[in-house]
């Protein structure tokens, strides 16, 4: 009997290990995702932003050279 429950304990531990490995990549997968949704919406909060910055460059009247200054 002793034989087996050495036997079972080493399973159980190992079996611990594992799990614990499963979780730390998931949680390294959760984080490297958290990071690339992160930059993908900056990027794209970046491009509406220069995007409404064109437009309002746009909008704005071209200057005229003024004879009365030369």
């Amino acid at each position: 009997m002793r034989k087996a429950e050495r036997l079972t304990s080493v399973r159980n531990e190992l079996l611990d290990i594992f799990m614990s490995m499963e979780v730390n990549e998931h949680e390294q997968r959760s984080r490297t995702a958290a990071q690339r949704n992160l930059r993908a919406r900056r990027g794209i909060e970046l491009h509406e932003e220069f995007k409404r910055l064109n437009q309002d460059i746009a909008e704005l009247p071209e200057d005229e050279p003024n004879d009365d200054m030369h």
